[in-house]
């Protein structure tokens, strides 16, 4: 790979640190920019927020690897700080036995203290703020700012991060913005060095030749890299923490692209934009380089350059003793969280009598989300004859929606999975003349819609806009400000009449629409219907109603209100896969289907499809008029059940909202739905930290806090382990995501989470700012793990209780590599229960298990 000359040629002091470097491999480069961008997580947009693990790209290491490797790398902690630890041994929540439990498991680091007294007396004569290493990998920008005294651009990373940031929010904006970025180049390199060509921002801020410096690199953008990093001296040993340093700068669009390139993967196309955004953000870097070329600052750069060739082995903590003591306490925190759960399992077990033989009034079937373990003990609390099953929210239909009136919709499915099936929206009981008039109908209003945002946002309107139409919001202001306005959690309901939202459904007929097939033919249902009876283990014994239920959040003012839908359905409410399960489930045909596959539904048994509103607990039906009229009695008492059983839920709810014992919980709750000023309408995931795959009778009436995703499964049912193979692949891949979310927001909100919500601002549609400038943020708005006095989650890695054979998971783990890297690089704890409920062994990792007395 060719370097141009005009980029090497430098003043004379950086020609003498280049001169030090050894020639630069290309196969070295190219692994570590391929390394460097698969070691940032995506992000998704804000429409269809998921829960991401923001380490994904750290998996092939272990936990504790990593925590070095963030530290030594850009000076990122992932532990909680000291003092957060001290409180809780101070408080009895961490007991000496956890802390022995935690140095047994570290006892190869002799780097720690030997012993309990010794290690509480470590912690007692810790200063109050621990020292931190500063990164072993500097940058650029960081080093001319620790070297500006006096300069009118006191911090050159803060003013990078901003000017890359402000031109990412133009370049991929989705339509929040009426102006358009003029040069929108596929190319994100090029689009970048067009207007590079233009922007004088950069030189009157006293960077001086920008525009000139970002001219002379390579059109090619891995051209462009090997260039810098030659040009810069980087060592070969630190190319990888480089780049990856160089990405972490600007983290939140790195982590936008990442999404950008794995959608694209999913799609089964190659995108390099990635790569391209690293070029830009090392360029900037070598436009900075040439800024200063006096002694002090080439001293300081060389001095940078050897402390990155001398960079220690992350696996090896004996160079920070500081972060092998965090790991201990760390460790004890979970192993007290362990203590407790397993405890609670086992006395429960021991307690338990035989399970009757009668048939259920109701199964109701729920995500696996958190808060569905409060809702299945309230139900099963007012009607103890109900079964209540666990299954992710998407009920094993990975569908792509279409909303009414568009040709392409949303993926109604766990992002680890592409859609199988499209499925339209319809108007049920109207002709196609009556259909078509709606749809012209809601096309009108959205036009209208669209000119009335152009009329508000123009050059010119835009200044009489208030003054001409300000005094007409008057009434919605009232009304939003006292939390009066009704709103609607569903935005496919945009533009129709409230009396046509009532016949709006999924259409499961095949049926061309644009040119694509949508709806499942007759072999289709019957083949997804087994498949999602045999993974929640109902096969037999069904209800006369059966409730699938998924589930959505209601809020407003709510940039992250996706982030409250269901993960399972991408993002979105759940209730599309569930009114489409019912319908194909309640098909003569498909039963017909499923009798001669060993499945044998009763006649009288009616599946409902519903959707459970986790801001207010309230539970939807849908499609009931289909139900036939011998069922009408019986949902007539499953409405009352859910009345009741909503009002316990709102009522356990309460006191982490802060309404407990108010006369009117019920109505608080649900205020808070519709409340724009209210910075957590609902908790969310906050507080999840175990993941149980067994049958329900293992954990009923185990009060779990609603910190438990609770799968149903019965290992006797699942004659090849098809099914734990799925459980663990997908389901405990996801919980681990949402819960490595929650922990790095907990730990880290800064690096890894969104900031305060308060000062957000949505750019592009795509994400949020915190206040006016800086880099798109990551993760979850403090808000969203901490009450404003105390952290309402606890930072901890996944606990996961699976009931089923140690040889059958054992299988599983060595088959599939992804669980693998979770399991053996302690990125979750993992148990196994006995048939009689009770938690029995440990997974220590490489296969090996160790009993619990």
């Amino acid at each position: 790979m060719s370097i141009p000359s005009s980029v090497v040629d430098n003043s004379a002091p950086h020609s003498a640190i280049k001169a030090t470097c050894t020639d630069l491999d290309d196969l070295a480069l190219k692994d570590a920019v391929k390394a460097a961008c698969l070691r940032i997580a995506p992000l998704w947009p804000l429409k269809n927020f998921v829960a991401v693990n923001p380490f994904l790209g750290f998996s092939q290491q272990p936990f504790a690897a990593t925590c070095a490797t963030l530290r030594r790398v850009a000076s990122v902690d992932m532990l909680m700080p000291r003092a957060y630890f001290r409180e809780a041994l101070a408080e009895g929540r961490i007991q000496d036995l956890d802390l022995e439990a935690a140095l047994a498991v570290m006892s190869e680091d002799k780097t720690i203290p030997d012993s309990v007294a010794a290690l509480c007396l470590a912690i007692a004569n810790d200063p109050e703020n621990v020292f931190r290493p500063s990164a072993r990998v500097a940058t650029v920008a960081e080093t001319l700012d620790a070297l500006a005294v006096g300069d009118r651009l006191a911090s050159r990373t803060a003013f990078m991060i901003d000017e890359i940031s402000r031109w990412c929010a133009a370049y991929f904006d989705e339509g929040q913005s009426v102006w358009r970025l003029p040069s929108r180049d596929p190319n994100i390199y090029a689009a970048w060095r067009v207007s590079m060509g233009y922007d004088r921002n950069p030189e009157m801020m006293g960077i001086r030749d920008f525009r000139a410096s970002v001219a002379s690199v390579p059109d090619d953008p891995m051209a462009a890299i090997a260039a810098v990093v030659t040009a810069l001296g980087i060592p070969q040993r630190a190319l990888e923490d480089y780049l990856h340093r160089a990405l972490l700068d600007i983290g939140g669009w790195a982590a936008y692209v990442r999404y950008r390139v794995w959608n694209a993967a999913l799609q089964g196309k190659e995108d390099d934009t990635l790569l391209q955004f690293l070029a830009i953000r090392v360029v900037w870097g070598y436009a900075l380089f040439l800024e200063r070329s006096d002694a002090e600052f080439c001293a300081a750069w060389q001095q940078a350059m050897a402390a990155a060739a001398a960079l220690p082995d992350d696996n090896k903590l004996g160079g920070d003793p500081d972060l092998a003591i965090d790991l201990v306490l760390q460790h004890a925190y979970e192993h007290a969280f362990q203590r407790q759960l397993l405890a609670q399992i086992t006395n429960a077990s021991e307690k338990r009598g035989l399970a009757t033989g009668e048939r259920k009034l109701v199964q109701a079937a729920f995500c696996i989300d958190v808060r569905s373990e409060v809702y299945r003990r309230a139900l099963e609390a007012v009607c103890p004859n109900a079964e209540t099953v666990g299954f992710a929210g998407f009920f094993g239909f990975p569908i792509e929606y279409v909303p009414i009136g568009r040709t392409h919709g949303g993926a109604q499915c766990p992002v680890l999975l592409k859609p199988s099936v499209v499925v339209c929206e319809a108007v049920s009981g109207v002709s196609p003349n009556q259909e078509q008039h709606i749809l012209d109908t809601r096309l009108l209003r959205r036009r209208a819609g669209k000119a009335w945002k152009s009329f508000k946002l123009s050059a010119v309107s835009s200044f009489t806009y208030v003054e001409t139409v300000g005094l007409l919001f008057a009434s919605k202001l009232v009304g939003d400000s006292l939390g009066l306005t009704r709103t609607v959690a569903d935005p496919s309901v945009d533009g129709l009449d409230a009396s046509v939202v009532r016949q709006v459904g999924p259409r499961i007929e095949p049926l061309n629409v644009a040119g694509r097939p949508t709806g499942f033919d007759d072999t289709q249902r019957v083949a997804m219907a087994e498949a999602v009876l045999r993974a929640m283990s109902m096969t037999k014994d069904f209800s006369p109603l059966v409730m699938l239920t998924g589930h959505g959040s209601t809020s407003v003012n709510n940039p992250h209100a996706s982030g409250l839908d269901c993960g399972a359905c991408g993002g979105h409410t759940g209730e599309a896969n569930a009114r489409v399960a019912a319908a194909i489930l309640n098909d003569p045909a498909v039963r017909i289907g499923l009798r001669a596959r060993g499945i044998d539904i009763p006649q009288d048994t009616w599946f409902l499809g519903c959707l459970h509103d986790t801001t207010t607990d309230e539970i939807k039906l849908f499609d009931v008029e289909s139900a036939p009229s011998s069922q009408t009695q019986g949902i007539d008492q499953l409405r009352g059940w859910l009345t009741q059983a909503s009002k316990l839920a709102r009522a356990e709810r309460a006191s982490l909202l802060g309404v407990a014992g108010a006369s009117n919980v019920d109505e608080q709750v649900k205020a808070r739905s519709r409340d724009w000023s209210q910075v957590r309408p609902e908790w969310g995931l906050a507080g999840n930290a175990s993941f149980i795959a067994a049958p329900r009778e293992h954990t009923k009436g185990i009060n779990l806090g609603g910190r438990a995703f609770l799968h149903s499964y019965d290992w006797r049912a699942d004659k090849d382990f098809s099914v734990l193979e799925l459980i663990m692949t997908a389901p405990m891949v996801v919980a681990s995501w949402i819960n490595l979310q929650y922990y790095g927001s907990t730990v880290n909100n800064r690096v890894f989470g969104a900031g305060n919500k308060v000062l957000h601002n949505v750019v592009g549609t795509i994400g949020v700012l915190e206040g006016n400038g800086g880099d798109l943020k990551l993760g979850l708005p403090l808000q969203s793990v901490h009450d404003g006095v105390r952290f309402v989650h606890e930072p901890m890695r996944l606990n996961v209780l699976i009931a089923a054979p140690i040889d059958a998971i054992n299988e599983v783990i060595r088959k599939q590599a992804s669980v693998r890297e979770l399991v053996d690089n302690h990125w979750l704890h993992l148990f196994v229960m006995d048939d009689a409920g009770k938690v029995s062994h440990r997974y220590r990792g490489a296969l090996v298990w160790d009993a619990l007395a």
